[in-house]
């Protein structure tokens, strides 16, 4: 399987910057796309960024202009660059990898969709 760690959220006020990692683990062959979405209190989980493998991005139009998607492929990890955060972009941050990896135990290729555990995105005053 493979196992992923969001992290770097927190608390910052409006016009701030945060920058969420997330980090993939497990025996991974491949990782085609990598995202970030977000779910606030009572609204749908809305997709934030997107990068695929050849290094294409797409961006919610809330925070075009604000947030960079960026991926490391040597450390299975991707990153969001979040600037110029409003209110409105408190949330919990999940990230989703999709990919394939290696099964351990009968070395079969397999199809992968794993998400972060969600790290907590504050803007406030």
């Amino acid at each position: 399987q493979v196992h992923l760690v969001d992290s770097g959220g927190g608390l910052v006020q409006p016009g701030g910057s945060l920058r969420l990692s997330c980090a993939a683990s497990g025996s991974i062959a491949s990782i085609s796309t990598m995202g970030w979405y977000r779910q606030a209190p009572g609204k749908q989980r809305e997709l934030v960024a997107y990068i695929n493998s050849g290094g294409s991005t797409d961006y919610a139009d809330s925070v075009k202009g604000r947030f960079t998607i960026s991926r490391d492929n040597a450390k299975n990890t991707v990153y969001l660059q979040m600037n110029s955060l409003k209110p409105e972009d408190t949330a919990i941050y999940l990230c989703n990898l999709n990919g394939v990896y290696r099964e351990p135990s009968s070395g079969i290729f397999r199809n992968f969709h794993s998400w972060g555990q969600g790290t907590q995105v504050t803007v406030s005053s």
